[in-house]
């Protein structure tokens, strides 16, 4: 245990009760940010680029994003491809991107794999175009049923060196439940269609989806580690009012596992990593001997800038937060009238940087308490030692003078520590 300065505002000396509910996926919360056309962000090297492609063959069940359906939009993609790349051009010019590095690429969704594969190319032949992309981590997401040979083909074209599938599950009854398309054979051949490119590849699953037992649960674990997939990922499911579950579960026409269920199926997925060397290098994903750690992901929890392009996309550039129009119809035409389609934003303060390192840092399993003291002047255990304290009595974190590590059962509430140690900083505010 470390020595630490008398606590400065250190006003919590218990913890909440501990929960795997609430994953956190920026900082501050949207409802802070504030109405903008952009013209408040500004640049600083290194950058992260990512594309958001809001379109996908079927809502899954579980799925509270906006996106659409493509039997409802296919017919404006080609429409949508275009307005991307004029915000591409826009911003890049507006704000020098060109003139900046680029340590990773992503394409998120929806599903990126709906686009066509001119579409693809069109869109990574501007992004060479207008920034300087020499060989970054290149991410896209993909649903299984949408991975053919020929879309297969054209990511290694592009350059794609990393494949995440979001495969969910390996049960075709709980895909069913899921109203996916895919099932455990379209899954298997996806996974051989992803390795075959070269690419690391990522599996995606669901903890706590509809219909799940200890069985089905431990049958889709143990398909994910015989695939050799170089990563697996473990995302916990909530609940949101605006889903196809939620109304099926006040009709009665479904169960969920209840939070303890979900927990014991958790811990049979860490001890199965663990024995397979699947180890973590946040607390939701688990790699081959802890390698292939997800540049994109990594570096934004530490603080560096994101440009973000495509209707709803949301960024950040130096202590600038900012969000896209999600009217993916406002969003084209904003572009389309060469308008930055930027809708909303924040601007973070000193202290909202500290506590967004903080939070986010934490889901990185360690935190470097030395880097910190170096980027701050100060050290963190001066404002929050009683909360590290009881985190590291109650086995959440081991603590150092170097660094705050997370335990098994840290790993397994997530959030929860990054939550509790960013609440002293956040009473700071009031």
């Amino acid at each position: 245990m470390i020595n630490a300065q008398e606590p400065i505002a250190d006003k919590k000396s218990s913890l909440p009760p501990p929960s795997r509910k609430g994953f956190v996926t920026n900082y501050p919360p949207f409802r802070q940010w504030k109405n903008t056309e952009g013209e408040e962000i500004s640049p600083a090297a290194p950058i992260n680029i990512y594309v958001h492609i809001p379109f996908c063959l079927q809502r899954c069940a579980y799925c509270y994003y906006k996106t659409n359906e493509l039997r409802d939009k296919r017919s404006y993609l080609d429409r949508y491809v275009n307005a991307v790349c004029r915000e591409i051009g826009l911003a890049a010019s507006q704000f020098h991107l060109g003139e900046r590095s680029v340590a990773s690429v992503y394409f998120g969704g929806g599903t990126p794999t709906v686009l066509k594969q001119e579409q693809l190319e069109q869109i990574t032949e501007c992004l060479h175009q207008h920034l300087n992309i020499g060989t970054p981590e290149f991410t896209v997401e993909a649903e299984p049923v949408t991975l053919t040979q020929k879309k297969a083909d054209t990511l290694k074209k592009l350059g794609v060196n990393r494949i995440s599938l979001g495969v969910q599950s390996f049960s075709d009854e709980i895909l069913g439940i899921c109203n996916r398309l895919d099932n455990e054979e379209k899954v298997r051949k996806s996974i051989d269609l992803a390795q075959g490119t070269g690419a690391a590849v990522n599996i995606d699953l669901l903890s706590g989806l509809a219909g799940e037992s200890t069985e089905t649960w431990k049958y889709t674990i143990d398909r994910a580690l015989a695939a050799g997939a170089e990563s697996i990922t473990v995302y916990k499911m909530e609940l949101y009012a605006n889903t196809d579950y939620y109304k099926s579960l006040r009709r009665k026409e479904i169960v969920l596992p209840s939070d303890e269920q979900e927990l014991e199926f958790m811990r049979y997925a860490l001890d199965r990593f663990a024995q397979a060397r699947y180890l973590p290098w946040c607390f939701f994903t688990f790699t081959k001997n802890g390698q292939y750690k997800n540049i994109y992901a990594s570096t934004l929890w530490q603080g560096a800038d994101c440009y973000a392009f495509g209707a709803s996309g949301f960024g950040n550039m130096g202590s600038y937060l900012y969000q896209n129009t999600n009217d993916d119809k406002k969003y084209m035409e904003l572009a389309e009238a060469g308008i930055l389609p930027v809708n909303r934003g924040y601007r973070m303060t000193g202290l909202d940087e500290i506590i967004r390192t903080v939070m986010l840092g934490m889901k990185l399993v360690q935190f470097d308490l030395k880097a910190f003291q170096r980027k701050y002047g100060f050290r963190l255990e001066s404002l929050c030692f009683s909360v590290l304290e009881k985190l590291a009595s109650e086995n959440f974190i081991t603590l150092s003078e170097d660094e705050i590590s997370l335990t098994e059962k840290g790993i397994l509430y997530g959030d929860y520590t990054g939550k509790c140690l960013a609440g002293p900083l956040m009473d700071m505010k009031q």
